[in-house]
């Protein structure tokens, strides 16, 4: 079972126009904040990662507002996260071996990242709901491929849940207003 205290949140590259054209992109958009307030409530911290911003613009406004209250973004220029090195520190000092993953594209950027985790020994959890493509096609290619090779499937809910364990306390109260 996943553990706060093991995990990390590393959100991919959900930026400028690419991320207004990507399937269900508002209902991505709100996965993808409720998971982010999710893991600001579980002190997870959060790596955020940025392809390019220079030319394919910077994260969506909205979630960039949750984003910055807690980390700032880190720019990459490899498909994968994992070629950053500050992304390689961050890993490093917080030595935590879960990674939830979210973001675009799944079958490229996301699965890249993915690949590079797992070869280092991280066991990632994919977030299903907060990931997407432009096409539906790649998205489900790209999220069969990272299961293929070992991640693990999860939604915002059962994540957050799952993080949670038990039905009482403020914090429990606080997770049934964020996702309804």
């Amino acid at each position: 079972m996943i553990t706060a205290e093991q995990s990390v949140l590393m959100i991919v590259d959900v930026q400028g126009k690419l991320a207004q054209v990507m399937q269900q992109s508002a209902m991505l958009h709100q996965k993808l904040a409720i998971l982010i307030q999710g893991a600001q409530l579980f002190d997870i911290p959060i790596i955020w990662l940025e392809q390019l911003p220079d030319k394919l613009g910077h994260t969506s406004e909205e979630l960039a507002h949750i984003l910055s209250k807690t980390t700032q973004p880190i720019a990459k220029q490899h498909f994968s996260g994992w070629h950053c090195d500050e992304v390689k520190q961050q890993l490093n000092t917080l030595n935590r071996r879960n990674v939830i993953l979210a973001g675009i594209e799944t079958h490229v950027c996301v699965y890249q990242t993915c690949q590079d985790l797992q070869a280092n020994n991280f066991q990632v959890h994919v977030v299903n709901d907060a990931v997407s493509s432009r096409e539906l096609e790649n998205k489900t290619l790209g999220v069969q491929m990272m299961l293929n090779d070992g991640a693990k499937l999860t939604n915002v809910e059962s994540l957050l849940f799952e993080l949670q364990h038990v039905a009482q306390g403020e914090r429990f109260k606080a997770l049934l207003k964020l996702i309804k």
